[in-house]
């Protein structure tokens, strides 16, 4: 998942991101070696300077550079000053830190939804546009996309509305902060425990076991990636699943269905008061779908040739429950999905996930990611933890944080010079962010003074962590999804595009997953496991055999699985087609998921949406990830042609899309990229099947 630090300024005017900006932090706790010192109101005052600066310029004295450059000037730099602290909120181990950090979002949130609303700017823009026609005739590139955005952001801000209906967005755009901070927080801090008998948990692994507080023969199970899904796959205790999934499935607590909905009627107003039919309308606008009519046919078209596969993976899934069960009458239920799909690896494929953990363990993972990202991009990855990492702009806010420096040894003028920078913060503990996601918390950005302001991510993962002189141990999948995050992260950092607005991940919200979801496929390449999936005690390489069979294994389920992220994508869309926005989130739920799925089965006393985050960032936008993955695909296929780990394949990657950001649409890398129009076909043999 791709996270960013801005906040989409009344959807998209200077893509500034989300920021938890703290007033003053409070004292760090003595295992963090510094906290930024800078304050909102220091970011806030800077900002203000820049724009009366802007404001100040006569008409007859306007240009692109001292106007519209100026404008991301100011707002890259609100980022760069902000950014840390906008992102401590998520990963703190300090209470008082976040606190006040999630304080100072509002407030941060606030001063964004004005800046776009303020008349004085607006204007600034419009008289560069009307006194200087020859200038604006001639722009291209990043200035003419910039512009031509700027100016359909400003429209879709409400600049163009009466002074009641601008007022009235404001409000609107200031409460979805609020709820977007409420509704994040409120996840963060749920952690459900369910208490199982020794008997329950029969076949849960045993370092896991250990690691629960237990009170006589009762163990206290708390919730967390690396706790529910071990669990799920090896609990033959049908009962026992489908408690940890109805806890799973009610994380977020009612109370964040309320914040919700609350957001859903304020999102359908958004879209009212700006003249479109509903919120999905308004959002799929600047995306590489354009409207909700295009999204509709993609699932249209899709889900028919899905249900096929998902209507085999049912079957099979079925006939092995019903055998392991003798059970002739069971029937296969949501909570059994992981179970039987783990069983039948092992059974049918001789792959047991447990023992595929024993091939990953965490150094060796960061070594092959490492080794294979550094030798197809030309970059090299420094370790400067000690030596940079503790200070105002580069904290470390908990002792497992790691902080890398980024430098390019690819031929070019950027060779021998450092380009950017990430940390890794891989483990989970309480209160911090409870999935897998990258932060570009400074993008890429070449200001109007020539000065380059080089990117800063930050990977936060939620992967077991080590115990009892055991190494972190991943499950395959958690590798995939590393390498997932890993993608996002090389996506901001080998950016060259000029304009803030552009940079990094600053793509279509229906594109931004493509390249970490391409990314995905070299955890099943064997040359490229070879290079570093090593058993964690003997050093031996994975046996071609347990290889072999997690290839043969790769599509189980794969049906299923894709009708599930229709389910979530489709659940996320009928929230934000609306007109007034008026939702049961819950019946909605619950009834969509025996018609979008093969399951014959309501998820009755279940409330998934409270947890589901997507549903505050990526609005109306979940689809995007099925969407881009048939890019994935197709981009893959193409990589793969010129070899997963030749050098200049990766160059010419690297240089026609991640690179790019979104400095030319989507539609228009993929096409310079293939070759050719972008087909369907490679997404459908990777779910194993065809047309």
């Amino acid at each position: 998942m791709m996270k960013t630090t801005t906040i989409a300024l009344l959807a998209g005017l200077c893509m500034i991101a989300a920021p938890s900006i703290t007033p003053a932090l409070a004292a760090a706790p003595a295992l963090v070696t510094a906290t930024p010192s800078l304050t909102i109101d220091d970011a806030v005052a800077k900002a203000n300077k820049s724009i009366e600066a802007i404001v100040a310029i006569p008409s007859k004295d306007r240009t692109f550079d001292n106007t519209v450059g100026a404008i991301d000037d100011l707002l890259a730099a609100f980022e760069q000053d902000t950014s840390m602290l906008i992102f401590l909120s998520n990963v703190h181990p300090d209470a008082s830190v976040r606190d006040a950090s999630q304080v100072a979002e509002q407030r941060a949130g606030d001063f964004l939804v004005d800046l776009g609303k303020r008349e004085d700017l607006y204007k600034a823009v419009k008289d560069f546009v009307a006194a200087h026609p020859s200038e604006v005739s001639q722009l291209t590139g990043e200035k003419k996309r910039l512009l031509d955005f700027t100016l359909r952001d400003y429209r879709r801000a409400g600049m163009e509305l009466d002074p009641a209906k601008r007022a009235r967005l404001t409000e609107v755009q200031k409460e979805l902060t609020r709820l977007g901070i409420e509704f994040s927080k409120n996840i963060a801090e749920d952690s459900p425990t369910v208490y199982l008998t020794a008997a329950e948990l029969k076949g849960a692994p045993e370092s896991l076991l250990k690691s629960f507080p237990q009170n006589d023969g009762v163990y206290a199970v708390g919730l967390s990636n690396p706790t529910y899904t071990p669990l799920m796959e090896n609990c033959p205790n049908e009962t026992t699943r489908q408690k940890l999934w109805m806890a799973w499935k009610r994380r977020g607590g009612k109370k964040n269905i309320a914040v919700l909905e609350n957001a859903i009627k304020l999102y359908a107003e958004q879209a009212q008061i700006l003249g479109y039919k509903h919120c999905a309308d308004f959002q799929t606008e600047t995306r590489m779908a354009k409207n909700y009519e295009t999204v509709q046919k993609f699932y249209a078209e899709l889900k028919p040739l899905v249900r096929k596969k998902a209507e085999a993976d049912m079957a099979e899934f079925t006939a092995f429950k019903r055998e392991l069960t003798k059970d002739p009458k069971a029937e296969l239920m949501p909570w059994d999905f992981q179970f039987i799909k783990n069983e039948l690896t092992k059974s049918k494929y001789a792959v047991d996930g447990e023992k595929v953990r024993e091939y990953f363990p965490m150094d060796k993972v960061i070594d092959g990611l490492f080794g294979v990202t550094q030798s197809l991009y030309g970059l090299e990855y420094r370790d400067v933890t000690k030596t940079k990492g503790g200070t105002a702009s580069r904290p470390l806010w908990h002792e497992d944080v790691k902080l890398y420096e980024v430098y390019d040894k690819a031929p070019g003028p950027n060779q021998g010079k450092m380009i950017g920078e990430f940390y890794l913060d891989l483990y989970p503990r309480d209160n911090k962010y409870t999935h897998f996601a990258q932060w570009s918390l400074v993008n890429h950005k070449v200001a109007s003074d020539g000065k380059v302001t080089l990117p800063l991510a930050a990977l936060v993962c939620n992967f077991s962590k080590p115990e009892d002189g055991k190494p972190s141990l991943l499950g395959h999948e958690e590798v995939e999804t590393f390498f997932h995050e890993f993608g996002h992260c090389l996506h901001t950092i080998v950016s060259t595009a000029q304009m803030n607005r552009f940079s990094g991940t600053n793509t279509e919200l229906d594109f931004v997953e493509a390249p970490s979801q391409m990314f995905e496929n070299w955890v099943w390449d064997a040359d490229v496991l070879n290079t570093f999936a090593k058993h964690y005690k003997t050093g031996e390489p994975l046996p071609k055999p347990l290889l072999d069979g997690m290839i043969a294994a790769k599509n189980l389920g794969s049906g299923l699985d894709a009708e599930n992220q229709f389910y979530y994508g489709m659940t996320d869309l009928a929230y934000e087609t609306t007109k007034d926005g008026k939702v049961d989130t819950t019946a909605v739920a619950i009834d969509l998921y025996p018609q979008v799925t093969c399951y014959n089965f309501k998820p009755e006393a279940t409330f998934y949406q409270a947890s589901f985050g997507h549903l505050m960032g990526y609005t109306a936008g979940y689809y995007s990830y099925m969407w881009s993955k048939v890019f994935a695909s197709d981009m893959f296929q193409r990589f793969k042609e010129l070899g997963l780990l030749n050098p200049e394949a990766g160059m010419y990657y690297r240089n026609k899309i991640i690179s790019q950001g979104g400095t030319r649409d989507a539609s228009e890398l993929l096409k310079d990229y293939l070759g050719r129009e972008p087909k369907l076909d490679s997404f459908l043999e990777q779910l194993g099947m065809s047309k």
